[in-house]
């Protein structure tokens, strides 16, 4: 497939009149539909990939025609005020650092919270992650010249974080580890850093549910958008962008998943914005089975592999609530952030004239979250027949070990054993368990029932100790 041309939107931030000028451009190259892609930028049609783009014919401020040597700038900007947060992280937070990114990246920048699940922390070259000092960041590197991911020595503040990646940019190339690089950059530029004092964290959160309207707080609610074939048309967005700045919707945002979701809609303007949806055929109500898969740009084949697949769930009642999936080339230069990946296996160039079956091989994550990024084989050169059934099995799998771990009150994480031996009064059916005790008979938590004294009671009954039966909790 062709290297496919598009616009660079930093951070999957773009405002209604900018989407408008993207959308008069589309048009003065034939088109009637727009791409979205996996870093938040927009993507055109493979007809055109050959177009020789103008900058300057675009004509907007923040965004640029893509290139090879030009990364876009992907952060989670999308998820504040809609799904968890770090406390200290607002909206403001990450436009204030764009707008500080003066210079074209070269290495893919994510800027996350990781607090949230709709954003990959760890798709990038540079991954900033907010920690729980206020404005300050960890910075996991996963750049080319090295062969595994590590952090940076200590913790960047916001507004270091333009300046810093643009002089990693500069010296990576001659630091071969972490050590170096970090002599590198002290000796280039002065920082306000902070000592690491914990390392990072990462809880497991199931992936949320991001399409349709829903409420923020009393008076404003958020949407998402979705089309399944990633195939945005231009009229209905040049329709929706007059609305959003009707009814002074600022920003719309680009998610990682190819979709749009638009925050701070006025309570008024609903109704409104249904009627629009409507008259233009929107659906909004797709099912998560549609929603969790990310796929390759205008891959028709990957795109009706995944409809196979959703179609065999959808008849079976499959649940893949808080998984992820996605499709990919083996080989591919791809960095995978979904918890079950679908590899193609590559024909040997020896058998490609002859019309043979693709062969599939199946990956899932330690504990199916792809913040591990530890994937493991589950099958090897399978047939397209063979996926459902085997994702059908992992999903079994994935609900097993789900909720097993629990955090308490003091964010410490309590492995859930799967069964306890206790003892029970025959007459109350009230339980009597080693680990807490019975604290009305004054028996102290970890007293087993064999050390018991003879003369205990049921506290709840008064039945004797040889009323107890030992069962499984």
């Amino acid at each position: 497939m062709k290297d496919l041309k598009g616009v660079s939107i930093k951070g999957g931030i773009i405002s209604p009149s900018e989407l408008k000028q993207i959308i008069n451009y589309a048009e003065t190259l034939g088109l009637d539909t727009i791409h979205l892609g996996s870093r938040q930028d927009i993507i055109f049609p493979e007809n055109v990939s050959d177009v020789n783009f103008d900058d300057d014919a675009l004509g907007l401020n923040s965004t640029i025609i893509s290139d090879d040597a030009c990364q876009n700038i992907v952060c989670s900007y999308v998820s504040a005020d809609i799904f968890p947060s770090t406390r200290w992280l607002s909206g403001v937070t990450y436009l204030y650092i764009l707008e500080a990114f003066k210079y074209k990246p070269s290495l893919k920048i994510n800027i996350t919270d990781p607090k949230q699940q709709l954003v990959p922390l760890f798709s990038g070259q540079l991954n900033f992650i907010a920690s729980e000092h206020e404005d300050y960041w960890y910075l996991n590197l996963k750049l080319p010249n090295w062969t595994e991911s590590v952090y940076y020595k200590v913790l960047i503040n916001s507004w270091d974080i333009p300046s810093i990646s643009e002089i990693i940019e500069e010296v990576y190339l001659k630091a071969e580890n972490v050590d170096e690089l970090f002599e590198l950059v002290n000796d280039s530029l002065e920082t306000n850093s902070r000592t690491i004092d914990s390392k990072l964290e990462l809880e497991f959160h199931p992936f949320p549910y991001y399409e349709g309207m829903n409420k923020i707080g009393t008076s404003h609610y958020w949407l998402g958008l979705y089309w399944r074939n990633n195939k945005y048309y231009l009229d209905f967005l040049r329709e929706f962008c007059d609305f959003c700045l009707d009814n002074k919707v600022g920003k719309l945002c680009i998610t990682p998943w190819k979709s749009i979701i638009v925050k701070g809609i006025p309570k008024a303007s609903k109704l409104m914005l249904e009627k629009l949806l409507g008259k233009s055929g929107i659906n909004v109500r797709h099912s998560l089975l549609e929603l969790n898969w990310h796929i390759p740009v205008n891959d028709e084949e990957a795109l009706s592999l995944k409809k196979f697949i959703v179609m065999d769930f959808d008849q079976n009642d499959i649940s893949t609530y808080g998984l992820t999936f996605s499709i990919a080339n083996r080989g591919a230069d791809t960095i995978y952030f979904t918890s079950i990946v679908i590899e193609k296996n590559i024909l040997p160039s020896i058998v490609k004239a002859f019309d043979i079956r693709p062969t599939y091989n199946v990956l899932y994550c330690d504990n199916f979250d792809p913040n591990t990024q530890k994937y493991n084989v589950y099958a090897q050169d399978v047939d397209k027949i063979e996926l459902s059934g085997l994702l059908m099995e992992l999903s079994k799998k994935y609900f097993e070990g789900f909720g097993n771990e629990i955090i308490n009150d003091d964010n410490e994480k309590i492995d859930i054993k799967e069964k306890e031996a206790a003892y029970q009064c025959i007459d109350c059916l009230s339980v009597y368990s080693a680990v807490c005790g019975d604290e009305k008979a004054n028996v102290d938590p970890g007293t087993a029932f064999e050390d018991l004294n003879n003369t205990y009671k049921c506290s709840v009954c008064d039945s004797p100790k040889t009323a107890f039966k030992l069962i499984e909790i």
